[in-house]
């Protein structure tokens, strides 16, 4: 039995988290078990997904298998891409400054702030009647 190396990267947005696997390959991308097209759905997505390849130009060069979960689609997309690029920096450390420069590397941490208790949302208040 044949063994590839596999180069994993660990990707988090939102809710969500991706864990990505990066073989050498003909550019195949799957997303627990299905085509990332199929699975998104979106083209955006599906853009934003393969942006860290483009961005280098590796689009052809390797297959991407992913397993997302939690948090909503966009989110699960998001975590990908920060996946693949942390995948491909244990590849190749000197993609870093590349990849930082392009935005690839960092962690957006934007969530959705909790609701406080005396309030109908995080920060909307119940509406008031004066009479």
């Amino acid at each position: 039995m044949a063994s590839t190396h596999q180069n994993y990267g660990t990707g988090r947005r939102k809710c969500a988290i991706a864990r990505v696997w990066l073989t050498p390959g003909e550019g195949k991308i799957t997303i627990n078990g299905r085509d990332f097209k199929e699975y998104l759905g979106r083209p955006v997505l599906e853009i934003l997904v393969k942006s860290p390849l483009v961005h280098l130009g590796m689009e052809g060069r390797y297959d991407v298998k992913a397993t997302a979960k939690g948090g909503g689609i966009t989110g699960q997309a998001g975590a990908i891409r920060l996946g693949i690029s942390r995948a491909l920096l244990e590849i190749d450390e000197e993609l870093k400054k590349e990849l930082r420069g392009g935005g690839y590397l960092t962690r957006d941490s934007r969530i959705k702030e909790s609701k406080k208790y005396g309030r109908k949302k995080a920060r909307r208040g119940f509406q008031f009647v004066k009479r």
